[in-house]
């Protein structure tokens, strides 16, 4: 390569565009079920509750945290650490999970309206608990291919708890399963926190072993089935997806860190801070001790549980409060979802 084209090279560089999260937000109710009442509710010791499931507590909803409402919460406390107004934003990414106020609603307009972000437009984004890396990796290539848009927000509520029967065998699970919100605020050539890069991976094979069997076209809601307590989430064959998942989710969870590592141009040994989803103690360890990282490099959610897509945000949040997410250094955020789906972000801190 000669100088002239070195320095084109090195100009392009500098002037690629990046993204940033500017800020991280959150709202978690204020009422909570303790782990002695999770233990009398599903009949397993609260020692199982609270060394195996990970659970100290977790938060329930009150009666005014409904879904999109904790979402819209969650995205006021985001601007609110910033200089950014709500008609600022082009785009409301919603990860409102489909429990929400109203069926058959799109949850992100309603957001976008409600917290004054009137210039933007807004469309629902899924994909269970791996949605916030996913929906990272949209934003990224929004922004990254339309000059028209600067700032997006990602955010969402989540109570997908209502659906765990925490005395029902097959879907034990389940039991962190709890409440909130969180938000994600991104703007491209922001200084700070650089996104690089997202890795999603899915198996749709999965996708028939949780599930809530009733309420959709199959079989539709019935007073009978209502009151017989069939709308919950249920696990029809759970030996079956155990043998069939465990070993290949672990797997997977490292193989999209490792991945997204190497596409950022870095490795596990650059990992600062782990921001993981809430899950069983002996998965959230093995974890750390596959990438090589101690638990003061990650927060652990046991006090909130399984907030689903939200709880990267509130794990960014805790790392910053606790000081273990400091500038310079690179965050992974990982996490899987029912389906099965499994993704993950890396991010330049500081």
């Amino acid at each position: 390569m000669t100088k002239q084209s070195e320095t084109q090279s090195q100009r392009a560089h500098v002037a690629a565009p990046s993204v940033g999260i500017v800020a991280a937000g959150s709202y978690v109710p204020k009422t909570f079920i303790s782990s002695a009442e999770i233990a009398r509710r599903s009949g397993i010791p609260e020692e199982i509750i609270v060394t195996k499931f990970g659970l100290n507590r977790k938060p329930i909803p009150g009666p005014d945290d409904h879904t999109n409402a904790m979402a819209l919460w969650a995205a006021q406390d985001a601007l609110a650490q910033t200089n950014i107004k709500p008609e600022d934003v082009d785009v409301v990414l919603c990860t409102t999970e489909e429990w929400k106020e109203y069926p058959l609603w799109t949850a992100g307009i309603k957001l976008a309206y409600d917290l004054g972000a009137r210039r933007a437009w807004a469309i629902d984004v899924q994909m269970r608990c791996a949605t916030t890396m996913a929906v990272l990796k949209m934003a990224k290539a929004l922004m990254l291919s339309d000059p028209e848009i600067n700032t997006i927000l990602i955010a969402g509520g989540y109570r997908n708890g209502d659906f765990v029967d925490l005395g029902h065998q097959r879907s034990r699970f389940l039991i962190d399963l709890s409440c909130g919100g969180g938000a994600l605020l991104l703007q491209k050539n922001y200084p700070r926190n650089h996104l690089l890069e997202s890795v999603v991976r899915v198996d749709g094979s999965f996708s028939l072993d949780v599930v809530v069997p009733v309420g959709g076209t199959v079989r539709p809601l019935t007073p009978e089935l209502l009151t017989g307590g069939e709308y919950r989430l249920d696990v029809p064959d759970p030996q079956g997806m155990k043998e069939r998942l465990d070993k290949l989710s672990m797997e997977t969870f490292v193989a999209v860190v490792d991945e997204a590592l190497e596409r950022s141009g870095c490795t596990r040994r650059d990992i600062g801070y782990l921001n993981i989803l809430h899950m069983k103690r002996s998965a959230f360890d093995y974890v750390l001790h596959e990438l090589g990282l101690t638990e003061e490099q990650s927060f652990y959610l046991s006090d909130y549980g399984h907030i689903g897509q939200q709880d990267q945000a509130l794990s960014i949040k805790k790392g910053l409060e606790l000081g273990r997410l400091r500038d310079g250094m690179v965050m992974v955020m990982v996490a899987a979802g029912i389906g099965y789906a499994w993704s993950a972000s890396v991010i330049r801190w500081g």
